[in-house]
């Protein structure tokens, strides 16, 4: 198979060797880096048709790069094939199927971790909790039934859940050794 450009940046490879799948060693390094984060994750999930690959816009789009939808399981994909697709820019989880997902945004500065998202961490102990792409946030995965989601923003809190019709840019980066497993959720009281 023959590709005219960087699995990892998108630049020409018209001046590079014959199969170069990559512009540069940091370009690979780059992608493999990515790969390997994206397998850090629970097998609940890895084991469940759920992925999709995402843009820098954070649009979803399929292995072969057409549009996705959180919503169309026509459109996702096995953990595996999204793992080796360079589509996009990573790859995301769709929820449901028992799985779904509490968002906390601007939670971490300076790696610290605020009180009211500490909270949320203690209520939702044994469960796996990553640290979000911005690296201001974390995303904790867990076992909930399929619900209307909500989104709280409060001056204080920035929080988010979700267990169905939407998908999860996933980075794979654990958070303080968070376990490789889910636990049922337990969503933060209003």
């Amino acid at each position: 198979m023959t590709t005219s450009s960087c699995g990892e940046c998108g630049s020409s490879l018209l001046l590079m060797r014959a199969g170069a799948r990559f512009c540069s060693p940091n370009c690979r390094l780059k992608a493999h880096r990515r790969a390997r984060n994206a397998g850090n994750l629970p097998v609940e999930m890895k084991s469940r048709p759920r992925f999709v690959r995402f843009t820098k816009t954070k649009r979803p789009v399929t292995t072969t790069g057409r549009s996705a939808s959180s919503t169309n399981p026509g459109t996702w994909s096995s953990h595996a094939d999204a793992v080796a697709s360079s589509k996009g820019e990573g790859i995301g989880f769709v929820l449901g199927d028992g799985i779904g997902c509490i968002d906390l945004d601007h939670c971490l500065v300076d790696g610290d971790l605020a009180d009211w998202a500490r909270q949320v961490l203690a209520d939702n102990p044994g469960t796996y909790v990553e640290v979000s792409r911005s690296g201001e946030g974390l995303h904790v995965f867990g076992l909930l039934p399929e619900g209307p989601g909500r989104n709280v923003r409060d001056g204080v809190r920035a929080i988010e859940w979700y267990s169905v019709g939407r998908y999860i840019a996933l980075t794979g980066r654990r958070f303080r050794g968070a376990p490789l497993q889910l636990a049922p959720l337990v969503v933060p009281a209003l």
